[in-house]
């Protein structure tokens, strides 16, 4: 008896089950019963069925039952042929012998079925399953495995020595985007290979459909715990699934959905503070929590709770927290463990709404801290009170004057810096350490997280204002899945930037699956930090570097860099530098090499990097810089400086307008002129003992502006329609510009008449490549640019321009503009473009869209009256018009 599917060679994957769902219900039986059965995983042939249902090519499979009936399946679908095993006591077939290739006659096929039939005559064997041999393609292996904290993983690699040996292979979390899994694929070191390095390229297209076609079938169907697709032959055209391996299992209860950073805010500024244990002996930490509190001028009311005092540092003292009359916002618990169960409880039972436990003992300390904490989350979930800690030091906000750590601390100016630590003693020295080069604005220690954890503060700064980069030391994440919910969501508005500890595994346990077996936890932290567009810092000096550039300077808009140096060899050092990390030298025009050959003495280098050996002088600096800022191809500056004579550096480079545009200085052995170097940063440029580090963090800035706007792009995009439209019968697609569009806006301007670039612009207009530059490389937080493009084969063109300009000036107005070509114009286009800006524009929160145009303009009035914009009057020869979104 034979079953199973055809065998098939370099197919295209067949089409998927046309229900809502990939698998049919037969074929999701298939998983249900083997879990009902107590089986931890599918035969291959159960596995290629399931795969094929999904719309996967895989090699396919014939079942047989017996030599004859093996000898018959094989000169049906032609030599050569392979032979596996099937049996359920039967996961790893290769290693234990039950996989034969390459089978080229009956003879052959006949030896074959005998040996296995006796190396597994002692196992329950069902059958030997025929494929027809796979062409040689690329091989590849696509696998899924499941994280404790994140859950699935879907991983990528090429096969063979590049799994086993080099480890080359990117993991994702899923469910995963296009654009997740083109990542994928390029993330990898033999990326180049499947482009076609020494051979033909591979169908990437293809490729990616498979990668989202496994996360939607492991998103549907959760009893798939692992998978692995090994080996996976990637070809010109198509791909096929050689072997296939599920695992299965009862899926786990999916998470109890976290409380979050909702109402967080009374937390971060609350208007009233009780400290249980608060002290005036100094020494204690209850001295120096209140006392912090008091010298830092917190603005709210104060609570000492102390049943000994009438008054700590002349503040009424309540024995109890019951005992205070007013409604009290945080109470922070610093008595030892034992007390602290009864003084959190009476902080419930008074309606305290968020408790601070810097107290130890806990879950940190035994079986006996343990069980208390354990007592305390029951009290909380009970009350619906939110705790931080315990075992923590609190959180600072120098915008609200407040610091509760156990540690005494001076002076700290407001700043723009939230920083998230688990250990309250690292928090604590970080601050005291960098606090004349960087100012924080809130700091919160999560010490054991019982409750409110690293991503409900995350959630939370990243909505404050006062905050503009999020800094993050983390020993571990729990509830993988939310982190990186909230974190994507967070890197849109802000750099968040994460040191993980970890890196190193002691050891690994036995695992069934490929994958499981690649996916360790740091590939795994890895993956979710590059998801969610968080930057990884190898250390802390890495850390700190990144902070004081994301936190005081602007991110490049470009990744041309104008190096200034006073010795060629750092002038080279940070040029390799900068070509690892994705930047390059600014080609500047021969009108600004002319101008910095007439600033530099003769035996200056003029070119890029710019040497001006050790004549260099601050007014030197000041003249090249800016020229550098005038020119479109620089984007951002490295200055490497004498280290002795910094100090007079410092207010000719504050007087400079740098345009938007980064620096980053260099002073080499930085640590014995850290007077001058603390007045540097105190100015607003980080300072770097090394070029190469300067240009590395230069990279990392310019990368994650460019992987933000795309984000951002994307966001805007998904508002867009997808349907094709008909105009004047020529399909139109509607989509945002990209800088990739530099050809077919240029095209697009030349075909416009003198008199419609005129009535757009105002006056004379051409393409030029600046303007083309300008237009194309469109900052999304600040305009979206809608294009109607039109395609004829393999011909695009475009139609018409539309434009929202953020208006600075008046919150929540955009500007608008239009431009149709000529041929194109009275055939609705200008209506159509109109339209869907008017639903991006409430899309992205837009109350106001305010247009101006000349009198004479009068298709551009008529399409802004039909579109419901109002008449607001005459200026001159223009026309004011404006549209309410509210």
């Amino acid at each position: 008896m034979t079953r199973g599917s055809s065998t098939s060679q370099r197919q295209k994957a067949p089409a998927a089950n046309p229900g809502g769902k990939l698998l049919s219900e037969e074929l999701a039986e298939i998983i249900h019963q083997a879990v009902r059965d107590n089986r931890s995983y599918l035969m291959e042939h159960e596995s290629k069925e399931i795969l094929e249902g999904a719309g996967i090519a895989t090699t396919g499979y014939l079942v047989a039952r017996s030599e004859d009936e093996a000898l018959a399946l094989c000169e049906k679908i032609g030599f050569p042929v392979v032979m596996k095993i099937v049996s359920p006591d039967v996961v790893h077939k290769s290693d234990a012998g039950g996989v034969r290739l390459n089978l080229q006659s009956a003879d052959e096929v006949r030896k074959a079925y005998r040996g296995m039939m006796d190396t597994f005559k002692y196992q329950h064997i069902e059958g030997i399953t025929i494929q027809r041999m796979a062409a040689p393609g690329i091989e590849a292996i696509i696998g899924v495995t499941r994280d404790p904290s994140f859950g699935p993983l879907i991983m990528f690699g090429l096969g063979g020595v590049f799994v086993e040996v080099l480890r080359d292979v990117s993991f994702r979390i899923l469910p995963i985007t296009e654009k997740d899994a083109a990542e994928m694929i390029e993330e990898i070191r033999g990326s180049d290979i499947l482009k076609g390095y020494r051979g033909r390229p591979v169908d990437l297209q293809s490729l990616q459909q498979l990668l989202l076609k496994i996360s939607r079938l492991i998103e549907e169907n959760p009893e798939i715990h692992e998978l692995d697709l090994n080996p996976l032959f990637l070809y010109s055209e198509g791909y096929i699934a050689v072997d296939a391996r599920m695992f299965v299992r009862e899926p786990a209860h999916t998470e109890t959905t976290a409380t979050g950073a909702k109402n967080l805010h009374d937390f971060f500024y609350p208007k009233s503070i009780a400290v249980i244990g608060a002290s005036d002996v100094k020494g204690k930490l209850g001295y120096n929590v209140f006392c912090n509190l008091v010298s830092h001028g917190y603005p709210g009311k104060l609570y000492p709770i102390n049943p000994g005092k009438e008054t700590v540092m002349g503040v009424r003292a309540y024995k109890s927290i019951r005992d205070v009359p007013d409604p009290v916002d945080l109470a922070i618990v610093i008595v030892p463990a034992k007390a602290a169960e009864a003084a959190i409880e009476d902080c419930c039972t008074k309606g305290v709404r968020f408790v601070v436990v810097e107290a130890a003992g806990f879950a940190e300390s035994g079986k006996e801290g343990k069980e208390a904490q354990a007592r305390i989350e029951a009290v909380i979930r009970k009350h619906g009170c939110r705790v931080l800690g315990p075992n923590c030091s609190g959180v600072i906000n120098t915008h609200h004057n407040m610091v509760q750590s156990i540690g005494l601390l001076g002076d700290l100016k407001k700043g723009n810096v939230g920083m998230v630590a688990q250990a309250g003693v690292y928090a604590a020295g970080i601050l005291t350490g960098l606090s004349n080069v960087l100012d924080f604005g809130i700091v919160a220690t999560i010490g054991n997280k019982m409750d409110i954890n690293e991503t409900d503060i995350l959630e939370y700064l990243s909505d404050d204002d006062h905050i503009s980069v999020i800094v993050m030391y983390m020993e571990d994440i729990r509830s993988g899945k939310r982190f990186v919910d909230v974190a994507s969501r967070a890197a849109l508005r802000k750099p968040v930037i994460v040191l993980k500890s970890g890196r190193t595994e002691a050891g690994k346990k036995a695992v069934s699956s490929h994958t499981a077996s690649l996916a360790g936890d740091d590939e795994v932290n890895n993956a979710a930090f590059r998801q969610s567009g968080v930057i990884r810092a190898r250390d802390n000096e890495h850390l700190f570097a990144l902070t004081r550039a994301f936190s005081k300077q602007p991110i490049p808009k470009g990744n041309g860099v104008m190096v200034i140096t006073y010795t060629g060899s750092l002038g080279v050092a940070a040029t390799d530098m900068l070509y690892l990390s994705g930047m390059r030298l600014a080609e500047l025009e021969p009108y600004f090499q002319q101008r910095l050959k007439n600033a530099l003495p003769d035996y200056a280098s003029v070119g890029n990097p710019i040497d001006c050996s050790f004549s260099m002088t601050p007014e030197q600096v000041k003249k090249l810089i800016e020229i550098g800022v005038e020119s479109n191809d620089v984007q951002s500056f490295i200055v490497v400086i004498q280290g002795e004579i910094l100090g007079s550096f410092v207010d000719v480079m504050k007087s400079i307008d740098y345009k938007d545009k980064p620096v980053a200085c260099v002073v080499a052995c930085k640590e014995f002129m850290i007077h001058d170097v603390v007045k540097m940063e105190q100015a607003g440029f980080p300072v770097y003992s090394t070029a190469e580090m300067a240009a590395e963090v230069l990279g990392q800035m310019y990368a994650y502006g460019v992987r933000r706007q795309s984000a951002m792009t994307d966001s805007i995009a998904r508002h867009l329609t997808k349907d094709t439209l008909s105009v004047d019968n020529m399909p139109v697609r509607l989509r945002l510009i990209n800088p990739k569009d530099i050809g077919l806006w240029t095209d697009f301007v030349n075909s416009c008449s003198p008199k419609s670039l005129w009535l757009r612009f105002l006056s004379p207009f051409s393409a030029t490549p600046e303007r083309a530059q300008r237009f194309c490389n469109v900052n999304p937080e600040d305009e979206v640019a809608l294009v109607a493009e039109a395609r004829t084969g393999d011909q695009h063109k475009f139609l018409g321009i539309a434009r929202l300009i953020k208006n600075k000036r008046r919150e929540g107005e955009a500007e608008y503009a239009i431009i149709i070509s000529d041929p194109w114009q009275n055939k609705s286009l200008g209506i159509t473009l109109s339209e869907q800006c008017i639903e991006l524009a409430k899309k992205e929160g837009y109350k106001t869209i305010r247009a101006e145009t000349l009198q004479e303009n009068y298709a551009m009035i008529r399409i802004f009256r039909r579109c419901a914009f109002n008449f607001d009057g005459k200026d001159e020869n223009m026309v004011s018009m404006t549209l309410n979104l509210s």
